[in-house]
């Protein structure tokens, strides 16, 4: 059955670094349950997963992106810039698959959600020029220095927007959501420094703000076990696509028995 000839459907995808890799594993869940969205809002690795998704890239093919991306590559350790690893080294990467370079060129129209550092606000793009606002959209604070577009500094999407269902709301009548920002709990002991302090109360902010635009979503996932994979574990890139087709197959099959 194809929901997409009966209701206009929209796909949000959260950010949530190499957890995003569940976000492949729903759309692979999707695709054998003959459910296609029609356009897509993300931010961060939402916005990646998104922007594949709405190029037509096959699961495998989406999945080689992450796989085949140097996530700390001596080369691109940054220089005078802000941020460990230099950002702006990923777009010969990114060219090579998305080779024309606009969100025109896609298969489905995409809302993509970057932080504009110097005004603090949250900014939209889902028109011309593609690649610049996915790396910025991505670009997680402090590993990865912000990206420069039109002379205005750009990071992570999830810093504002973690989730950005609003950009769907308006041009959809049914909403599949899918959050990775996991924010499970966790023990005395595993708060014992300031870093892991920090990251706690981050992760706490972030999914509040998901918390109830995901109950919003007419389907939605979020699988917990997620949190046991870290935000940039490479490793992680099998589990974490899996335990995504584990419950999207389920929320397809939810879904589905409603119509």
């Amino acid at each position: 059955m194809d929901v997409s000839q009966t209701k206009s459907v929209g796909l949000v995808l959260s950010g949530g670094g190499v957890r995003g890799m569940a976000h492949i594993g729903l759309i692979k869940a999707m695709r054998e349950h003959g459910v296609e969205a029609d356009l897509v809002a993300g931010s961060s690795v939402g916005a990646l997963v998104g922007a594949l998704y709405a190029n037509g890239n096959s699961v495998e093919s989406m999945l080689s992106f992450f796989r085949e991306t140097p996530l700390f590559q001596y080369s691109f350790f940054a220089i005078n810039k802000p941020g460990f690893i230099d950002t702006e080294r990923y777009f010969k990467i990114f060219k090579g698959y998305f080779p024309e370079n606009t969100f025109e060129s896609l298969d489905k129209p995409l809302y993509v959600v970057a932080t504009d550092l110097l005004k603090g606000e949250e900014r939209m793009f889902n028109q011309g020029e593609l690649i610049k606002p996915l790396l910025a959209s991505a670009a997680l604070t402090p590993v990865f220095s912000p990206v420069d577009i039109d002379g205005v500094l750009y990071a992570d999407g999830g810093i504002m927007n973690n989730f950005p269902k609003e950009y769907v709301d308006e041009h959809t009548s049914y909403v599949i959501g899918s959050n990775v920002s996991i924010a499970a709990e966790v023990q005395k002991n595993d708060l014992k420094n300031s870093l892991q302090l920090a990251g706690r109360v981050t992760s706490l902010m972030i999914y509040a703000s998901n918390r109830a635009k995901l109950a919003e979503c007419n389907i939605s996932i979020e699988p917990k076990e997620l949190d046991k994979i870290g935000v940039l574990d490479k490793k992680g890139i099998e589990n974490a696509f899996t335990i995504g087709y584990d419950h999207g197959s389920r929320a397809m099959e939810r879904m589905l028995s409603t119509q």
